[in-house]
């Protein structure tokens, strides 16, 4: 890593040591959750297909539930209480009659909604901290429940308390690990139209539920749907969307592109990466394409970048350079 980061042009970043990551390992034990790893069988398959899908996640609960089909449902925090029952009743009805695990932020109004609906038949709950972590304060109840009767999945190491920088990234990992994403109530800008979007751009079914244009916590349901989005008022609904097959979605293992020969060497790469960037937001795959370097050569590329300090991640797999 040192020297990816001086290849990259900064100073190297500082290296936790042997012990530290042990000790991390024992208290994630201690605590009955485990480590997911990128490539290896119990990672959700879904989340390996992206492009930034976490090298490692921690998990407490039924791993079970990452072999059975997922659709996740997200919507405002400060919901109507129209909206909860209505999430609520659709997150039932895809446990109870079609089998699908129900995925969400454990965040209030929506997603606490949609995972007490789900609660009996399978819910994942994606947090933003620590596995540890409770938050909001009032889901302890919901979440330790999770932990008993589905599942909690984190990115971020024990003990982290929850940063707005935190949620952008937790929401990519609830719509990687999902076949769809339902926005049942969400204002302009909200952050589950933040999660609708890297849906799209994981080439995911975006569904959302219609409102009252009156209410301007339907307003970015409305846009979704004017934009495209599947109008949803069933679980049926949903279940044709996403066009499910009956067996498990899971699938095999990851696969990871290798240079061929002739490939230009990893200067030269780092060097047509760097000049395709600047400060403005771009995706990582038109980074791949206009670089005509593989995805593995440019993801390494931008890791050197990213250990040097002068790379900047932004949500939907987007990178830009940070100004000198």
């Amino acid at each position: 890593m040192p020297d990816l980061a001086r290849r990259g042009g900064g100073k190297a970043p500082a290296i936790r040591s042997r012990d530290d990551a042990e000790r991390e390992i024992a208290k994630v034990e201690k605590f009955g959750a485990r480590f997911l790893a990128l490539g290896q069988g119990l990672y959700p398959a879904l989340l390996a297909e992206m492009e930034d899908a976490p090298p490692l996640l921690i998990a407490k609960g039924d791993l079970g539930l990452l072999d059975r089909r997922s659709v996740a449902i997200v919507g405002a925090r400060n919901a109507s209480a129209a909206a909860c029952r209505f999430a609520r009743g659709l997150a039932h009805d895809l446990g109870e009659e079609e089998g699908v695990v129900v995925v969400s932020g454990l965040a209030r109004g929506v997603d606490s909604a949609a995972h007490d609906g789900a609660l009996a038949t399978g819910t994942i709950g994606v947090i933003a901290g620590g596995i540890d972590v409770v938050y909001p304060p009032e889901n302890s109840e919901r979440q330790h429940a999770l932990y008993e009767r589905g599942l909690v999945v984190a990115e971020m190491p024990p003990g982290t308390e929850p940063r707005a920088r935190h949620f952008p990234y937790r929401n990519r990992i609830i719509a990687g690990i999902s076949a769809g994403t339902v926005v049942v109530e969400a204002a302009p800008r909200s952050g589950s139209l933040i999660t609708a979007r890297l849906a799209a751009e994981a080439g995911r079914e975006v569904m959302a539920v219609p409102g009252s244009p009156l209410d301007p916590r339907a307003q970015g349901c409305n846009q979704l749907i004017r934009d495209g989005a599947t109008l949803v008022q069933t679980a049926s609904d949903v279940i044709e969307a996403i066009r499910l097959p009956t067996s498990s979605v899971r699938s095999a293992p990851t696969r990871y592109e290798h240079a061929p020969e002739e490939m230009i060497d990893g200067e030269d790469v780092l060097s047509s990466v760097e000049s395709l960037l600047d400060p403005s937001a771009v995706p990582v795959d038109e980074i791949i394409r206009l670089s005509g370097a593989t995805s593995g050569a440019v993801q390494m590329a931008l890791l050197e970048l990213d250990l040097a300090g002068r790379l900047e991640r932004h949500a939907g797999n987007k990178v830009s350079l940070r100004p000198a």
